[in-house]
């Protein structure tokens, strides 16, 4: 049942199995395990990142499509609910119908780039997702009347899924709607997420891996090359649009720097390369690690840095404001020991 459940791809690697079991297990038991609001932040975006860089790597890893339009995907789908529930209010209906809304302008936008697109040469279709990606995020900027413009759009959703519901106390801890909430997050990211393993261990993953390995040999014994990597564009953002929806709920703002920013871009490219290219598992890995990293990185330097305050220049090399000079250390190490991700090297190990 469990081999069905992830589509016949098992991990393949003991130290692997372990490291997924213990962030499903942390994910899942986060608000009982690890109280507080930062606590709960972080695993919330763990999960939402994890669909993210899924999606991702659905056309890097797998199509061998390099885009750099995925944020633009992702905030479609957090404006979707954000524009569903300023206008309809906060009801279960504003948050269905702005979900489908952002998937299917996420698909529709996909398809259009990807038909006009996807017949040039790799470098160009970058050049030209980033100037689309771009054009939508001045759009957006520039449309206060209807987008809130640079301060972005506060709104509310259903009472249930806020800290004012309250449910009683389980294990001591107080659940609340912002529990609810999480969980919600934490589900539908799953099932997302095995969703994703579905595509890419189906017929339909196994042509992108062709795709990708020598595209001209696929279409000589009749694959329609530019018809499947528009498919998995449009599967892709899709996707990217439903982590978007789910931040939009979980966070109740939505604002060009949270979701359409090219640093996200970045962090996403990151993450993929971190856990590994051309595996749905690299992108557990790697968006756990990095977020982890964004969001205790500095602390622990704080800790070190006192720890070694008598000792020369240490404090000064460990100061918690230059944590994104030691993030982009931990990178490069990541990469030179680990070039085919973390997950292709424990893999290759087994």
């Amino acid at each position: 049942m469990l081999t069905n459940l992830l589509s016949g791809d098992r991990p393949r690697s003991l130290i692997l199995t372990g490291l997924l079991l213990a962030i499903l297990a942390a994910l899942a038991l986060a608000p009982f395990l690890f109280p507080g609001v930062r606590s709960l932040e972080t695993a919330a975006r763990i999960c939402i990142f994890i669909v993210l860089v899924a999606s991702y790597d659905l056309l890097l890893g797998y199509s061998g499509i390099v885009s750099f339009a995925h944020t633009m995907f992702f905030g479609l789908g957090a404006y979707g609910v954000a524009l569903a529930s300023t206008h309809m209010g906060r009801g279960f209906d504003a948050l269905i119908v702005g979900t489908i809304a952002g998937a299917v302008a996420a698909a529709i936008l996909a398809l259009l780039i990807g038909l006009f697109s996807l017949r040039v040469r790799a470098i160009f279709f970058a050049m030209i997702t980033l100037a689309v990606a771009s054009a939508v995020a001045v759009l957006v900027s520039q449309l206060s009347g209807l987008t809130g413009g640079e301060d972005g759009l506060n709104y509310s959703i259903p009472r249930e899924l806020t800290p004012a519901f309250k449910l009683g106390k389980l294990f001591g801890i107080s659940i609340t709607g912002k529990i609810l909430n999480y969980y919600l997050v934490f589900f539908a990211s799953l099932a997302l997420f095995l969703l994703l393993l579905r595509i890419v261990n189906s017929p339909f993953g196994r042509v992108l891996k062709a795709i990708r390995e020598n595209d001209f040999r696929a279409e000589a014994i009749g694959y329609r090359v530019v018809l499947y990597r528009t498919l998995a564009t449009c599967l892709s953002a899709a996707v990217a649009a439903l982590a978007g929806s789910l931040f939009a709920i979980w966070l109740r703002y939505v604002g060009p720097a949270t979701t359409l920013s090219f640093e996200i871009m970045l962090d996403i490219l990151l993450m993929v390369v971190i856990g590994g290219m051309g595996t749905m598992y690299g992108a557990v890995i790697g968006a756990t690690i990095f977020v982890l990293a964004q969001n205790y990185l500095q602390n622990l330097m704080g800790v070190a840095a006192s720890a070694t305050e008598g000792l020369p220049l240490i404090p000064q090399l460990l100061d918690p404001d230059r944590w994104l000079l030691w993030l982009g250390v931990l990178f490069i190490l990541s990469v030179y020991f680990f070039p085919t991700g973390i997950v292709g090297r424990l893999r290759a190990e087994d």
